[in-house]
């Protein structure tokens, strides 16, 4: 089975694509969370997988908790592997990942990273990227290179763009962006919105409601996956003066 993790589609584009290729089960966390299901058996030669995108150069914290609650049953170690997506560098976030399967008596046998086309718009210098088709036609080719090495069931195999100074930006920068950058006051509706309530079904920390008619941010954190900002029909959802005139993306896979 794969588990996987994903707000504009990049993550679950490449989850959906190993799981065709490979016969394994898809299982969207966020769903698994909201169902309370986080007991599951492997069967004899089940892979285990883990799909996730980059936030702030570590896994979210949405799947690190999941993990945590996370309750497998085996006969046999399964073949477990993880792969990030991310718009460069992915720090040492498949370490982390590593670590937390660790405490779950899990051996982390290969882990890869993808380079997708960067969605985190609230980032100074991130736009809307021009060559969209060809990061994703490079992503394919590395999807492809994968698959190879999950069917050859490579063990201590490792394929990750961890970028400099990996160490001290997922240990020093993403405990920073879990307290100050995953606030939801920030985020407002235009009047754009046309309370269609795509954002409320979508988000994958259920942080939206809609009141009268308009999008309600309740909760004051959520996990910043954007796919509120980036899948809004009318692009009616903003974060402060960051994202305005930066344009949308959402995975080809969503649309």
């Amino acid at each position: 089975m794969i588990f996987y993790f994903s707000g504009t589609g990049n993550s679950y584009a490449t989850a959906r694509f190993l799981s065709e290729k490979l016969g394994e089960t898809l299982i969207d966390i966020t769903q698994a969370v909201e169902k309370n299901e986080t007991e599951y058996s492997l069967v004899e030669n089940e892979k285990l997988g883990f799909v996730f995108p980059i936030y702030a150069w570590a896994p979210p914290k949405a799947v690190l908790d999941f993990v945590k609650k996370l309750v497998l049953h085996w006969e046999k170690q399964p073949y477990t592997f993880g792969v990030c997506t991310c718009g460069g560098a992915a720090g040492n976030a498949i370490d982390v990942l590593e670590d937390a399967l660790t405490k779950k008596g899990l051996v982390l046998a290969s882990g890869y990273s993808v380079i997708m086309p960067n969605n985190y718009f609230v980032t100074p210098g991130v736009n809307f990227q021009e060559k969209q088709e060809e990061i994703l036609h490079r992503a394919q080719e590395t999807w492809d290179r994968i698959l190879e090495a999950l069917l050859q069931q490579k063990q201590g195999f490792f394929r990750v763009k961890k970028g400099k100074a990996a160490g001290f930006l997922t240990a020093a920068i993403s405990p920073a962006f879990q307290c100050f950058a995953t606030l939801t006051k920030p985020f407002y509706v235009t009047q754009d919105c046309i309370a269609c309530g795509l954002c409320e079904r979508i988000c994958t920390a259920h942080c939206i409601q809609l009141k009268d008619g308009t999008p309600s941010w309740i909760k004051d954190r959520c996990n910043m996956c954007l796919a509120c900002f980036n899948r809004c029909p009318q692009g009616a959802i903003q974060y402060g003066k960051k994202t305005k005139e930066k344009g949308q993306y959402v995975n080809p896979c969503w649309k």
